[in-house]
């Protein structure tokens, strides 16, 4: 069994997992600023009319601004999510598709489950279908438990998780620990989500690159980040794509949940 970061399985038709196996609207007010102002100056009407006005105009340009700093952009969203969002938790649905070879068309292998994770350095994944797996990340250890091989895979959580996607979404207790593993950058503006690009330093990995997706929604007294995609590429091009759904924003976890024992009977290998 090859390293927990990038974990490949014996001939199986078992699909790969997320960390293993992955051989690897801004609404724009400025014409509707420029129109009031117009309006304002044509307009000859009493004064509790213009202040009125002003008053909607003053209203209007404080949403503008609101709505300019929730859609700053990707490293804004994941700044705000690594720095807001402590615990989560979300049901997923990853898409792996390996590069085409020989003029065979592109395989594509679909798996479900659910993701659970709490700062710093504390995650879950329960993979349901079409087979059933399970990471879990205590804080110490990494833990890959495979049902069908009834067989534990078990890491040391500090020497493999630096520069895994796992670091960019649930691992990470701010910015900066990220930025010593990976270059961030903006990536446009797709589906109505705030992309970040991180491509890890070390060159030497087989970890290409990494595009995480985030929603920002504004509710009548703040503002939620969300979590909604995950997109892994590997330096053999195979892609993984995670998305989420029904994301919870800093639910309430009980320490058992990333707590893991050897289930009686399974093979245990330390590496």
């Amino acid at each position: 069994m090859a390293s927990v970061k990038f974990w490949y399985r014996p001939a199986t038709n078992k699909p790969h997992t997320v960390w293993g196996g992955l051989a690897p609207a801004m609404v724009d007010f400025s014409r509707s600023h420029s129109k009031l102002k117009r309006c304002g100056q044509t307009f000859t009407q009493p004064t509790h009319k213009r202040s009125a006005l002003k008053r909607f105009f003053l209203s209007m340009f404080l949403i503008g601004t609101s709505l300019s700093s929730v859609n700053a952009g990707g490293l804004s969203s994941l700044e705000t999510f690594v720095k807001t969002v402590k615990t989560g938790q979300a049901d997923f649905t990853q898409v792996v598709t390996s590069p085409t070879r020989d003029g065979q068309a592109p395989r594509v292998k679909t798996s479900s489950g659910q993701f659970e994770f709490a700062r710093p350095n504390r995650f879950r994944f329960d993979y349901a279908k079409p087979f059933v797996q399970t990471i879990v990340a205590d804080g110490q250890t990494l833990w890959l438990h495979d049902v069908d091989l009834n067989q534990v895979t078990a890491r040391k959580q500090a020497a493999v998780l630096g520069s895994t996607p796992a670091a960019l979404i649930a691992s990470a207790a701010n910015v900066q620990a990220l930025q010593a593993d990976f270059v961030l950058a903006d990536a446009p503006d797709q589906d109505g989500l705030q992309w970040v690009l991180a491509t890890p330093k070390a060159k030497d990995g087989q970890l290409q690159s990494v595009r995480v997706g985030f929603r920002t929604t504004v509710g009548p007294d703040d503002s939620a980040t969300t979590l909604e995609v995950l997109e892994i590429l590997d330096s053999f091009g195979q892609r993984s794509v995670l998305t989420f759904a029904d994301f919870k924003v800093n639910p309430p976890m009980m320490a058992s949940t990333f707590q893991f024992s050897t289930p009686k009977g399974a093979d245990l290998i330390r590496q």
